[in-house]
């Protein structure tokens, strides 16, 4: 990369793990809060997008610095430096809600296969996670990964939705730039929501996880051959790093914008199906709406499911000391590979309980919201240990930056706990 004379195409090359992370951050279930969201309040949560992109940008190459300077995912750091009573807690939190989340996701790749084809959803569930097992277990998911980031993009018709529905300028332009806080208990899960689905825990976990495996995909199968990082790396990581949260970003603001735009302004505040989800796209997609809803579901469900589990994975397998990776046969990691088909079984069983699979996607955001602000001061107190990192401990603007987020998120949630226990 650094022989390449041409930035673009350097840029280009760099792209991997945040690109992937900030795709699979748009799953279904930050699709579901974010049409939400712009359903019930129009334009007056844009806002959070522009107030997100910095805070998730600086966590998740503070996460990204974990693996590359320690070697190790985020767990195996936390194995490695900190008490087990401090490990076990978080990797068990982040499982339960990585699982539940898996679930949601799965359920909505199936609905969003019922779109196209009329075959009842839960009909669909079995097939749709033996089917998303298969390719992870027998699969690359290199190959998994490019295909489905493609189909992911069409969710970018998000953005000619806006746009044909001609929205209020100076109303988008306010809700934009302006915050708006209503002291109500659900305007105020929904703002947890929108931060829980955008500054996932699961994120964390798989952002270090990947760059070790990045890191073993060239040949650096040993430690002691990942450890460390140079100026160039940690520059690369952090070009990457940007570009995936500002892609993961842009569609999150014109899903909110689309949504505000034609279902909220039309009074359909609230949204209980795939297909309610689907009308936003009515201005740019006419009858096929539908269809390019289900595609960019499908697309993301099926990036994001693996990303849940295989997350869920290595925290476990790093946190028992066991082998571990996407690269590597199942034989070669049994328990690793036995997380992932547990975690995906479960999560395939949730949908049969009968909670509607929009309402699942947002509460699984809510819980995340409640369980990023811990994980947040776990992951500012390594990157900051000169024991672990280093030389490569976080600079004053990433400090404010990781800090404040952890700070925003732990107001949030607090202040959803208090104004339902006031209402």
């Amino acid at each position: 990369m650094t022989r390449e004379p041409n930035p673009v195409k350097r840029l280009i090359k760099v792209l991997g793990p945040g690109l992937i992370t900030g795709a699979s951050d748009d799953d279904p279930s930050g699709i579901a809060t974010y049409a939400q969201a712009g359903a019930r309040y129009g334009y007056a949560l844009l806002w959070v997008t522009l107030v997100t992109l910095p805070m998730m940008s600086a966590v998740q190459y503070i996460c990204a610095k974990i693996g590359l300077v320690t070697g190790r995912g985020l767990a195996g750091a936390l194995r490695e430096h900190y008490p087990r009573a401090i490990l076990y807690p978080t990797v068990i939190a982040m499982i339960v809600a990585n699982t539940i989340n898996a679930g949601a996701d799965i359920g909505a790749v199936a609905a969003a296969v019922n779109l196209i084809a009329p075959i009842p959803t839960l009909a669909l569930v079995i097939p749709v996670s033996a089917g998303i097992l298969a390719l992870q277990i027998f699969g690359s998911y290199q190959l998994i990964a490019r295909v489905f980031r493609w189909l992911a993009l069409a969710l970018l018709a998000y953005i000619a939705a806006a746009l044909f529905a001609r929205p209020n300028v100076a109303d988008v332009l306010a809700g934009t730039l302006i915050p708006t806080i209503r002291l109500e208990p659900q305007y105020i899960a929904m703002i947890v929501a929108l931060l829980g689905t955008t500054i996932s825990p699961y994120l964390f976990f798989w952002q270090a996880s990947h760059e070790v495996e990045q890191e073993m995909d060239i040949g650096r199968k040993k430690l002691w051959q990942r450890q460390g990082a140079s100026k160039s790396e940690l520059k690369y990581a952090l070009w990457d790093t940007l570009a995936g949260m500002f892609f993961s970003q842009i569609v999150a603001y014109f899903i909110m914008l689309a949504t505000g735009a034609t279902l909220f302004t039309h009074g359909q505040t609230n949204i209980g199906s795939a297909v309610d989800a689907a009308q936003a796209l009515r201005p740019v997609a006419g009858d096929a709406s539908a269809v390019l809803l289900s595609i960019g579901l499908i697309g993301a469900g099926v990036l994001a499911v693996p990303i849940l589990t295989g997350s869920a994975a290595y925290g476990v397998s790093e946190a028992f000391g066991w082998k571990f990776g996407l690269d590597r046969p199942p034989t070669a990691a049994p328990q690793f590979y036995g997380v992932i088909v547990a975690a995906t079984l479960v999560g395939m069983a949730i949908n049969f309980v009968g909670i509607n699979p929009i309402d699942a996607l947002v509460i699984t955001s809510v819980i995340n919201g409640m369980l990023a602000p811990p994980l947040l001061v776990l992951v500012m107190v390594v990157s900051n240990d000169r024991k672990v990192m280093g030389a490569r401990t976080n600079g004053r603007l990433l400090n404010v930056m990781g800090w404040l987020t952890a700070a925003v998120m732990g107001v949030a949630a607090l202040a959803l706990i208090a104004t339902t226990l006031i209402g």
